[in-house]
Formats: structure tokens, sequence, C-alpha cells
């Protein structure tokens, strides 16, 4: 993979169902997205302006899952709203060891650096949800959850000056991918009517009749309001050491080491919301809490204030 200096367009309609000769959500999906796919190795190797890193995966299985991210019946595995015209999936991934390192290009514009980004990490997992438009299959929203176990990662002061400078490298490619999102016109949703077999199996999996109504009450309960990306970290100890050369030589000849300093975060949790208007509602965070209200009013009198400014210009 490369990163891109500027932001590629749109992908458009779905080529899975475009190679089967169809224009919206059917049969096709259905069937690659009922796949179990068991991956013994796996290498990703990204190449950017700055750096180049990779990434290694070992025993990586990827399968669909219910809305409780629980292994079932590939059919409760999606849920489709008629008269929203959307549907939605869910998605697991596991596997055994990553490992992750990366390093400065010989070309890079910054400073060179010398001590490559390494982290291993044991098993992990990350639940993918997708809600897209049943007309064209475009995804609509996303949510993203890296799950990890215990992490020990151990770093030098000039492996965190290197990771600071990879971040900056990759914020501006990112600033304009999501510049071009955000300006993309939202398109009308069209409405299209499920296959019987889905209001079928959503009958008899949940003993209701399956009406309008029942059926968009489900999908509001498991529905993204936004997209949004979550990493979880059950426990993280962090060791940073001064690993600087200039001090090494006169240190090492009186017998002191350089400091180190230890961390240790215990359900550590970020959440990302990428495309969220300020000012508008945080009740379907994953996180929400009362606090979020004073910040949520805070926030409509900026942009009241901002908008009353805007009219007299």
């Amino acid at each position: 993979m490369r990163t891109c200096e500027e932001p590629r367009p749109p992908n458009g309609q779905s080529p899975i169902a475009l190679a089967a000769g169809q224009s919206e959500y059917g049969f096709a999906e259905k069937v690659v997205e009922g796949m179990f796919i068991v991956v013994n190795s796996i290498t990703i190797k990204i190449h950017s302006k700055a750096f180049h890193a990779s990434f290694e995966l070992w025993q990586l299985q990827g399968y669909s899952v219910n809305p409780n991210w629980q292994q079932s019946d590939l059919r409760l595995t999606r849920i489709t709203d008629p008269q929203r015209g959307e549907v939605l999936t869910f998605k697991e991934l596991t596997w055994q060891t990553l490992r992750i390192e990366a390093d400065a290009t010989d070309n890079g514009d910054q400073d060179p650096v010398t001590t490559p980004l390494r982290l291993i990490t044991n098993q992990g997992r990350i639940q993918i949800s997708l809600k897209r438009r049943t007309k064209d299959c475009n995804v609509m929203a996303s949510k993203l959850m890296f799950l990890l176990d215990d992490l020990l990662w151990v770093l030098t002061d000039s492996q965190l000056k290197a990771m600071m400078k990879y971040a900056e490298s990759l914020s501006e490619a990112m600033e304009k991918s999501a510049q071009q999102r955000k300006t993309l016109a939202p398109e009308s949703v069209q409405i299209t009517p499920p296959a019987p077999s889905t209001q079928q199996t959503w009958s008899q999996s949940f003993g209701v009749s399956p009406n309008a109504s029942s059926i968009g009450q489900y999908f509001d309960k498991h529905d993204m309001k936004e997209s949004s990306y979550h990493l979880l970290i059950s426990r993280l100890d962090l060791h940073i050491c001064d690993d600087s050369h200039a001090r090494e030589s006169g240190a090492l000849k009186h017998g002191m080491l350089g400091g180190a300093i230890q961390l240790t975060f215990r359900r550590m949790a970020f959440d990302y919301y990428p495309f969220h208007r300020a000012g508008d509602a945080c009740k379907h965070w994953v996180r929400y809490s009362e606090a979020m209200e004073t910040r949520g009013q805070w926030a409509k009198k900026l942009v009241s204030e901002f908008q009353s400014k805007i009219e007299k210009l």
C-alpha cells in the first residue's frame, strides 16, 4: 500500500454487485459476506513519503457475526430495513500475533531516524459494523472497534520522537481525505424492498411479525448514526527509556545510565468521531455520560454565535 498525495475519488458501486450483473444489495453480496476466511500469515507493507511500515499477522480469521458479536446463522448477521433502504452487517477479525514495524525512508524530508519503531502484540480482534444503501451498496457509515488484551510496549525516546513524526506525515493526507468526504453531497435514499426470505428469517428468529415498526425498532437499536473508530486496551504497560547517544559515552565512564519511566494504563479507550458536527447530540456515542451535556450546550452556543456573525457579514 502507498499513501496518496491527493485523495482518490469514491469507489462507487460495489464491484461484487457489478460483477454479478446487479446494481443493488442482493444474493452476490450475501454470499461473499458469508465466507469464513482463515489466513496463516499475512504481511502488509505501507510506503509513505516520510516512512515505510509493515504489518505482519499470524492466524488471521474473518467471519460474520450477529449484532451481539456471536457466530450464528448467517441470516442473522445482517439487518435490512425496507423503509430506510439500508442494511447493517457485522464482521469480526481475530489474530494470534501482530507485529508492527516502521522506519524512516532514505529520501524523507524529515531528519533521519536511527531507531525503527517496533511493536509486537498478542491476540486481539477487530469488530466492524457497516451501514450501506441497498440500492447501490455504498457505505453510509461504519464503526471500527480495535480490541487488545494485555500489551507491553518498550519505547526509547528516539522511537517516541519517530512515532510523532510518522503521525505528522500522515495527518495531511488524512485531513485531505476527511475534507473530501465532508464535501461530497449526500444522495437521496431510494427505498428498495427486501427479499421475502429476509422477512421470513427475521420473523422466525425473533418471534414477531415482520412489520415496518418492529424491523425499524430493531434497526434503530444497532444503527450507526455516524462513522466512528474505537481502540480499547485492557492493560497497557508502557516503558520509555533514554537512549541518548550524546550522553552514553560520558555516562558509561562514570558508571551511570540514562533514565526511564514506566506507565500502566487499565481499560484505556480512545473514541474518534471524525465527521461529528459541532453542536449535534452525543447521546449515541459509545461512552456517553451526563458530563457531555455541558459540553454540548457550550458547543451549541459557539455555533449559534458563529452563525450570527456569518449572517451579519
